[in-house]
């Protein structure tokens, strides 16, 4: 237990910008910075970002939202992370030996599928709980020491570390003294051994990475090591560290064996909290590591859809049909609900359930009187629909969540909670800090740093802004619904 001046700072490493945030022990936000960065699409199907532009960005909003503070003393840094995204780094310059490759590439779609064909999927499905999709990072690393040049020696050679987003931060923040990942991000990799919590030497065997490039794989509350003066200002303790999805749950509270969470950010993460059982799934979801304290594992069973709110920053930047984010609440809400046209927002292939690399976008079912409400709105219903994919699946995995707590950037949207729950037919809470993700890293700092002394302890103070439970009608869910799976068969034949 500490005093009310205890201050713990979370660092949110994005997919399209990254975010510092300054909480008090009670989970109120004192100060916050936020940036955006650039996405790079070299090729159809890629995406890269800039290693620099990522650390530069989290450099500056750290470094601000201290001042905006008034620089005050912190007791301990939580790091949260896009997951799977890759980089590659010289141990002697510190520098990345080519862009990140992120979580939404699919480069290597064709060489994944080679392995399913030569029959490695089930194995790696049984030591990882991921599937041979090109989303994991195993198959980036890969390409990366195949196609730049000279990297393949450099990594025999033990010059090459590789790392994920939480990883390379790390690095960068200390200064280069300490190269390590939590097991929630390990357990991305496809080269995690999520059972033995151990990596594989077989798996990387298969994808050909040298074990001398691998992190030390540690708790998500540890001692990660500590901030230098020239990389923020402060010397400050590292002691929080989990994949951005994870540490929605742990902000979510959903500590007890059945809370579910979805998190609608760029893309959309449904995690079911299964306890002590790594669960298999009969339906295309993942099994993962929600968090490790304490040396113990809790798993959860995980749907992760590809498109969500970038579903929305592509009505606002490619199609120019909305200014901001915040106008589709008003538009969904004039439009009505549409049942004729369908947005399938498949930019990067389809996610869970399906998991479908080659799938492509499309809008479907356009007639003369089509406009923009149907399109803004239809897209909104996709991401409802798409969650229901999950939750059906997890469902029949035997996980029946008798609720949903959410979060994310586009929890704020009254208007597509309502039509969420009314799609799953199941009470969506939404909390009153949406921002979980950050929230969820400073609480694993505050756990390692003595501020909380329990997840109950956390638990207490999760608080919920509002609660919604539709009363949409049965069959219209119904048919809406089948409308959905009918546009996505149409997009994947």
């Amino acid at each position: 237990m500490s005093d009310d001046k205890t201050l713990l700072m979370a660092i949110d490493q994005g997919t399209s910008s990254s975010r510092a945030v300054i909480f008090n022990r009670d989970a109120g936000v004192i100060a916050t910075a936020q940036l955006e960065f650039p996405q790079e699409y070299p090729q159809p199907g890629w995406v890269e970002h800039d290693p620099e532009a990522i650390w530069e960005s989290v450099v500056t909003v750290t470094r601000q939202a201290l001042d905006n503070a008034g620089n005050p003393s912190i007791t301990a840094i939580g790091i949260t992370n896009q997951r799977e995204t890759t980089l590659v780094w010289d141990r002697q310059s510190g520098k990345c030996i080519h862009h990140a490759i992120v979580w939404q590439d699919r480069r290597t779609a064709a060489y994944c599928q080679e392995l399913k064909a030569a029959g490695e999927e089930e194995a790696a499905i049984a030591k990882t709980g991921l599937r041979l999709d090109p989303y994991f990072s195993a198959s980036k690393i890969r390409w990366i020491l195949k196609h730049v040049d000279g990297a393949r020696e450099l990594a025999v050679a033990g010059r090459l570390a590789f790392g994920t987003v939480d990883c390379f931060l790390l690095w960068r923040l200390t200064g280069g003294q300490v190269h390590a990942t939590d097991a929630s991000n390990a357990s991305r990799t496809l080269l995690f051994n999520i059972h033995t919590q151990k990596w594989d030497e077989q798996l990387l065997d298969l994808f050909g990475v040298p074990a001398s490039m691998l992190p030390k794989v540690l708790d998500c509350a540890a001692d990660f090591g500590t901030t230098t003066k020239a990389a923020i200002g402060a010397a400050i303790p590292i002691c929080g560290m989990a994949g951005d999805q994870q540490a929605a749950l742990v902000g979510q509270a959903a500590f007890m064996p059945g809370m579910t969470k979805s998190t609608y950010g760029t893309g959309c993460f449904v995690i079911a909290n299964t306890g002590h059982e790594a669960l298999t799934s009969k339906n295309n979801l993942l099994t993962t590591v929600a968090y490790r304290l304490n040396g113990e594992v809790t798993y959860g069973l995980e749907g992760s859809i590809f498109a969500a709110g970038s579903a929305i920053q592509w009505l606002r930047d490619q199609l120019k049909l909305i200014e901001t984010a915040g106008e589709t609440e008003s538009i969904a809400q004039a439009t009505g609900i549409v049942d004729h046209v369908h947005v399938v927002p498949a930019f990067a292939g389809l996610g869970a359930p399906y998991w479908d690399p080659d799938a492509r976008a499309a809008i479907l079912g356009l007639s003369r009187d089509s406009g923009i409400g149907e399109i803004v709105t239809a897209t909104l219903q996709a991401v409802a629909y798409q969650t229901r994919d999950l939750i059906d699946a997890m469902s029949e995995d035997g996980v029946s969540p008798s609720v949903i707590r959410v979060d994310g950037g586009m929890v704020t949207n009254d208007w597509f909670l309502s039509f969420l729950s009314g799609m799953l037919g199941l009470p969506v809470e939404r909390p009153q800090n949406v921002e979980s993700t950050a929230l969820g890293a400073a609480f694993l700092a505050g756990l390692q740093s003595g501020v909380y002394a329990s997840t109950d302890e956390i638990a207490s103070l999760w608080a919920r802004d509002e609660i919604f439970d539709s009363t949409l009608d049965k069959k219209l869910r119904q048919d809406l619904y089948a409308g959905w799976r009918n546009a996505v068969q149409r997009i994947r034949s």
